[in-house]
């Protein structure tokens, strides 16, 4: 065969040769492999012409028609040749690989590949419908799970080829992959297909399972089918059988999207004006304002209402001045033109009303906003009157936000100024038996009814109301806190019902009457502070002093400290003042002191001293500063000891005064114990007794530093200059040293000198404060006895302070200061 050779379809082209011999015998021994076509097509490619290559690759698939590895080759090479070439002028040649890839689909259509690269190479020509075939017969072909790699080939086309082809072929696509419905409705949009792209969105938010690939929400995705309808109304199909119910779908997103409804309400409006249908566009309107939730949305439709109206108006005024140009006149037109000027000034002149509504949906409780209802009417009684009525319908009390009691009240007010009291008085009536949140709403309405009595001279009405209103048992164990009992059965045990109750009684009736109330209120144990003085200064005032007592001695059982203090303050007060008996006089002052609390002994102390100084024996008031010495709070006890010592000199004279000055350094803390210590020495020093005198200074040196008291060393050293001699002074001057050392040696002491400098030290932004106290101490333990540790002077030198000098005796005479 290979000597002979073989001719292709020219007879002076001869395509074998005699180096293909080889390959020739390999096939020819192994008919039915591919492995020796392969390797004879690998050398054609590398040593042979394209139709030697073609012939070859022909001859094997001839051969062998059912190998997938031969053929992909095969068309690969045909694939390449011809991609270069116009598709339109030499379609010819594309139509031969065209038969080619027909021949290979014969037994191998189950290839996926194959379909593949045909279809691929169908895009690059342009055969529409033939590729648009051949499209379907590979998915008939293929198993479905294959079909995904045809069908991106196939959208590709589709959305080249656009138009019905494109829908169609989406149409199909979209039973087996509805995940992709949006890029469907983008294509129906941009062929124009807006009703069936209204209706893909309409199943696609009825799909409860829908996951948009884009990320979109579910209200994002109802906006956009909104917007679609809207912007295409005229385009839309909206026919019984074969349409969309628009409104009906808009109304079901209301439902949907409350927190939204002024969009879908002026979508829906919007949907009517582009279809032409004015009248329904304006009912929406009407609708929408008067259920909407939200200030928001009502900005919103409100604002769209009143630009469709001007945007109406508008246009017949443009008509109108047109026909005047012409001359022409023409009523039906003017009068319509008129019709929605006014309607226009009357929209405009409702929206205070409107917006009112919208807060009243959200909150039918709220009082303010009721009032401001009642407000917007003016002068027009007879919506007045109906606001009111609604108002107090529709306000639940328990839910009320504001004081309810104040609709009421303005309610009455109103028929009152109108002269209507009887009327006035049936709502009061009823305003009264209203289960208010709370028991001061009822308290202030009862007020409010017996104040309009009293506004209209009615005195006696405005008694007898408030006499009902505090009504209850002769013996009333409710309480006054308890939620679980309605208003009216704890109204009798406020206290602001019967203060004015009070009030009112004292200006309109008798003492006894009035003695009457402040009796009861006692027995109901709703008496404050305050109902006591009152009480007791009423009955001051009309001379009943004796029995004024009684009423401070009734709010002193009630109360406590520190109430019971002012009580006792004025009580004490009147009674000193009435010059009542000594003796009643001191078991009252023994009574306010039996259990006075330290800070408030000192007034009363000071008042019971006075009383015995002006009215008793001195002795006992000096009984009386004595005790209170004892009995007054520790920041009072350093004056009361000056008083003390002040009394009992003026009045027994200075030498009295010397075991009190004892007492009170022995009780006084060690900083005030000093100031006595000095006035004693003065007082002393006075009589005489400088010995006393020096003494005293002696003991008052423990309390005093020599650095930090350096006043308190200077008096001595003055008093010892002035009285003393040599020996006293070297003795002062030793019980400074000791002094002195015994401060240097107290740990307390040690640690706050230690802080004191190095907070300087942080001050002057030098050291460090934890190893300056750390090394302070440290020097401080390694002191020898009776010596105080070195430290460091601010130039660094270290210094040694003897706490004792070697010879204590020894003095310096011509010095006055020994440090």
């Amino acid at each position: 065969m290979a000597s002979a050779g073989y001719k292709s379809g020219r007879p002076d082209l001869q395509v074998l040769s005699s180096d293909d011999a080889v390959y020739e015998q390999a096939i020819l021994r192994d008919l039915a492999s591919v492995n020796p076509w392969i390797a004879y097509i690998d050398f054609k490619f590398r040593h042979g012409s394209l139709l030697e290559q073609n012939f070859v690759m022909a001859r094997a698939c001839l051969q062998l028609p059912r190998s997938y590895k031969l053929w992909k080759l095969f068309l690969t090479f045909r694939v390449n040749h011809v991609t270069e070439l116009n598709p339109t002028a030499l379609a010819v040649e594309y139509n031969k690989v065209n038969t080619l890839f027909e021949k290979a689909l014969i037994l191998l259509n189950k290839m996926p590949r194959i379909w593949e690269m045909y279809l691929q190479f169908l895009l690059q020509q342009p055969v529409v419908t033939h590729a648009r075939r051949t499209f379907d017969r590979a998915l008939r072909a293929l198993p479905i799970t294959q079909h995904k790699r045809i069908w991106t080939l196939y959208l590709h086309f589709a959305n080249a080829a656009s138009g019905e082809t494109a829908v169609r072929v989406w149409r199909r696509y979209m039973h087996i992959h509805p995940e992709s419905a949006e890029d469907f409705i983008e294509l129906l949009l941009r062929t124009g297909a807006y009703t069936e792209a209204a209706k893909r969105y309409v199943d696609l938010l009825n799909n409860v399972r829908f996951t948009s690939k884009h990320g979109k929400g579910h209200f994002e995705l109802w906006s956009e089918m909104v917007d679609v309808i809207v912007e295409h109304a005229a385009e839309i199909d909206t026919k019984n059988e074969t349409g969309l119910n628009v409104e009906r779908i808009i109304r079901s997103g209301l439902v949907r999207f409350a927190d939204q409804s002024g969009k879908f309400w002026a979508s829906l409006a919007t949907y009517w004006i582009r279809k032409g249908s004015f009248e329904r566009a304006r009912d929406v309107f009407e609708e929408a304002i008067m259920t909407v939730m939200t200030v928001r949305d009502f900005t919103l439709i409100f604002d769209a209402y009143v630009e469709f109206e001007e945007s109406v108006i508008s246009a017949l005024m443009d008509a109108a001045s047109k026909r005047a140009e012409k001359g022409v006149v023409h009523d039906d037109a003017d009068f319509e033109l008129d019709f929605r000027m006014m309607r226009f000034e009357h929209l405009m002149d409702r929206r205070p009303f409107l917006l009112n509504d919208v807060l009243l949906r959200q909150n039918p409780n709220n009082v303010s906003e009721w009032e401001k209802r009642v407000a917007l009417w003016g002068d027009n009684k007879p919506e007045i009157v109906q606001t009111y009525s609604d108002a107090i319908s529709a306000i639940h009390p328990k839910r009320a936000t504001g004081s309810f009691h104040k609709i009421w009240a303005r309610y009455a007010r109103f028929y009152e100024r109108g002269g209507d009291l009887r009327s006035a008085r049936i709502i009061m009536e009823k305003a009264v038996k209203v289960p208010f949140k709370s028991v001061a709403e009822l308290a202030d309405m009862w007020i409010e009814w017996a104040e309009m009595e009293l506004r209209n001279e009615n005195f006696d009405d405005a008694v007898r109301i408030m006499a009902k209103a505090v009504q209850a048992p002769k013996r009333s164990n409710i309480d006054y806190f308890d939620e679980t009992l309605s208003p009216q059965q704890r109204v009798h045990k406020s206290w602001k019902l019967w203060s004015f109750y009070v009030d009112l009684v004292e200006s309109v009736s008798t003492l006894e009457e009035v003695k009457r109330v402040y009796e009861r209120i006692f027995e109901l144990r709703i008496a404050t502070p305050q109902t006591v003085v009152n009480y007791a200064n009423l009955l001051e005032e009309h001379h009943y002093y004796e029995e004024s007592f009684k009423v401070y001695e009734r709010g002193l059982d009630l109360f406590s400290y520190p109430v019971a203090f002012e009580l006792w303050n004025l009580y004490l007060t009147k009674a000193v003042d009435r010059k009542i008996g000594i003796e009643r006089l001191r078991d009252l002052f023994e009574q306010a002191v039996e259990d006075c609390p330290p800070k408030f002994a000192k007034t009363i102390y000071l008042m019971y001293g006075n009383l015995e100084e002006e009215r008793g024996l001195a002795r006992h008031a000096m009984r009386i500063y004595e005790r209170a010495t004892r009995a007054v709070a520790d920041e009072d006890r350093a004056d009361m000891f000056n008083f003390y010592i002040t009394k009992s000199a003026s009045n027994f004279g200075l030498p009295s005064t010397r075991p009190i000055y004892e007492r009170a350094i022995t009780a006084l803390p060690d900083v005030e114990a000093k100031e006595m210590c000095l006035k004693f020495a003065d007082m002393e020093k006075r009589l005489g007794e400088i010995d006393r005198a020096r003494a005293i200074y002696g003991h008052a040196s423990q309390f005093c530093d020599p650095r930090t008291n350096v006043d308190f060393w200077t008096r001595w050293e003055q008093f010892e200059v002035q009285h003393g001699n040599e020996d006293t002074f070297k003795e002062m001057l030793r019980i400074k040293r000791s002094v002195q050392a015994q401060y240097n040696t107290d740990v307390n002491f040690i640690a706050s000198q230690a802080l004191a400098r190095s907070q300087q030290r942080v001050d002057d932004g030098t050291g460090n404060e934890a190893a300056d106290i750390k090394a302070s101490f440290e020097r401080h333990a390694r002191a020898p006895e009776g010596f105080v540790a070195a430290s460091a002077s601010s130039k660094g030198e270290v210094t040694i302070e003897a706490t004792h000098p070697a010879n204590p005796d020894a003095i310096d005479i011509d010095g006055v200061d020994d440090e």
